[in-house]
């Protein structure tokens, strides 16, 4: 791309026109460096072979910033009208109506997606030919301060407790505080199911360390207890997407990482920012996470056995 009010770059088989690409979305200041629209764009398109797995068929909830950080934000579920009509929609029912959620199946939609200062993408743990069915499982480790010692703890804690349940798991960092902990499922549970089952995962957990860990919702509860947040797997709930960029100074990403850099020195949650994320993406941190997800029923009978 060149300076000028607007521009076309090539996203796969389409060309996109990306408007106003100097414009200024993370301002820089302390040690955050500054981003623009145009660097937003070029991020995105070269992550993209990394992150379309993780949004194909899935409908999404964006996170917009049009006049940048310092601007007003808002949250998009329906998909504008002005938006190009190759652009893939899926109409999911709610009380009253429908919402027609965006779905990103392709670098061009990405790009566009970026075009429109959407900063974040939030997506369904579902896919949208059977939004009731989740195919994945997260469990959000939400510290109380901005200690990061809990939250590492806490994520091997909880990888003990699903190895022994014979789940695998992928960790990713959130760009924000806490980390997020992955189960890939088979999609043949609900839910309420998933769910439910989460709950019961984080409350075993929280038992055995009652004193550092907590399941209460409410943060007048929680006292300095790392929260393990498991709401996210309701339906039409949504999670961050992996690779995506974060509304927050110097533009820190979701990343997916080995669980073996969870102690390497100067790990964090915003370890990874728009300038490096893609170098991470290219290490394949989830390269030993199967690909077909598992059934939760004889990890059910396992935890009902730990339980007593």
């Amino acid at each position: 791309m060149s300076g000028a009010d607007a521009v076309t770059v090539r996203a796969g088989r389409r060309t996109v026109e990306v408007h106003r690409p100097d414009k200024l979305l993370f301002p820089g200041g302390g040690e955050a460096k500054e981003y623009t629209k145009r660097d937003l764009v070029d991020y995105y398109r070269a992550v993209a072979p990394f992150m379309l797995p993780h949004l194909r068929g899935r409908p999404l909830m964006l996170q917009r910033h049009p006049d940048g950080l310092d601007g007003p934000q808002f949250m998009q579920k329906n998909t504008p009208e002005s938006y190009p009509e190759w652009i893939t929609r899926v109409e999911v029912p709610k009380e009253g109506g429908t919402v027609r959620h965006t779905v990103c199946d392709d670098a061009a939609t990405l790009v566009h997606l970026a075009d429109q200062a959407c900063l974040t993408l939030h997506r369904w743990l579902s896919r949208s030919d059977r939004l009731d069915r989740p195919d994945r499982m997260v469990f959000d480790l939400d510290p109380s301060g901005d200690s990061f010692a809990p939250v590492r703890e806490a994520a091997w804690q909880l990888a003990d407790l699903l190895d022994e349940l014979r789940l695998p798991s992928a960790l990713m960092t959130t760009g924000s505080r806490g980390l997020h902990v992955v189960v890939p499922l088979n999609g043949h549970h609900d839910f309420d199911e998933v769910r439910a089952f989460a709950r019961d995962v984080a409350d075993t957990l929280a038992a055995a360390h009652p004193d550092r860990l907590t399941t209460a919702a409410r943060k007048k509860d929680r006292g300095e207890r790392l929260y393990l947040d498991v709401q996210r797997n309701g339906y039409a709930q949504t999670a961050v997407v992996p690779f995506s960029v974060r509304a927050r100074p110097g533009a820190p990403v979701a990343v997916p990482v080995a669980w073996d850099q969870l102690d390497h020195p100067g790990f964090g949650p915003r370890r990874w920012t728009l300038a490096d994320a893609v170098d991470q993406a290219r290490t394949n941190p989830w390269a030993g996470v199967p690909n077909r997800g598992r059934s939760l029923g004889p990890a059910r009978r396992r935890l009902n056995a730990l339980r007593g």
